[in-house]
């Protein structure tokens, strides 16, 4: 343990880990969201309790390494309070400071925990029938040429329209006028499909 390759503050949200959905105390969600697979090696749900629109209570639980864990922690902890707004705007790299860094290799278990809330919250608005405009204000454009988001992506992903690149490309159009996101988009699609389980 002398060469712990995690910060204090990493290892202490492991040990720790704070606001863990116990199936026991009753906890009753307002909205549920869950990414991953266990065949993928990490799943995670998260619940919420609403307030004026914003989030009062939080748990979670996930299957994953002590990245996973510790990243969602203080995600949990960073979110109490927050509007809708600002904890639909959580990031990977926010919750990655927050603990005071994460190894390289293990940013990819910081992913989950921000996905599984914004699908906590679409799940409360959609039950509620409310609008989402929050979805919009977080989709980044991938594709120029054909201006498509990395929203757009995730959701045909999501929603298994699209199950290779290249029908993501037929779909899309994605990448075959200039051709400069294609890395990318690869990465991104294969994330997602990591993320929503299908790998």
């Amino acid at each position: 343990m002398n060469n712990w390759v995690y910060t204090d503050i990493v290892k202490d949200h492991f040990l720790n880990p704070r606001n863990i959905w116990d199936e026991k105390e009753g906890f009753k969600a307002d909205g549920v969201g869950e990414v991953g697979s266990l065949a993928c090696g990490d799943q995670m749900r998260v619940g919420i309790k609403v307030q004026d629109n914003r989030i009062s209570d939080i748990r979670w639980l996930t299957y994953g390494c002590a990245s996973a864990i510790a990243s969602t922690s203080m995600m949990s902890e960073m979110v109490k309070g927050m509007s809708f707004e600002e904890a639909y705007h959580m990031t990977p790299e926010k919750i990655t400071n927050a603990l005071g860094g994460l190894p390289e290799h293990k940013f990819h278990c910081s992913v989950l925990g921000d996905k599984a809330l914004r699908a906590a919250i679409d799940d409360y608005l959609n039950k509620n029938n409310l609008p989402n405009p929050y979805k919009a204000s977080v989709a980044k454009i991938v594709c120029e040429c054909k201006n498509i988001t990395d929203e757009q992506i995730e959701e045909l992903v999501r929603t298994k329209q699209v199950q290779t690149f290249e029908e993501l490309q037929e779909k899309t159009g994605l990448g075959t006028v200039c051709g400069k996101c294609k890395n990318k988009a690869k990465d991104l699609f294969a994330e997602f499909r990591h993320i929503h389980g299908f790998m």
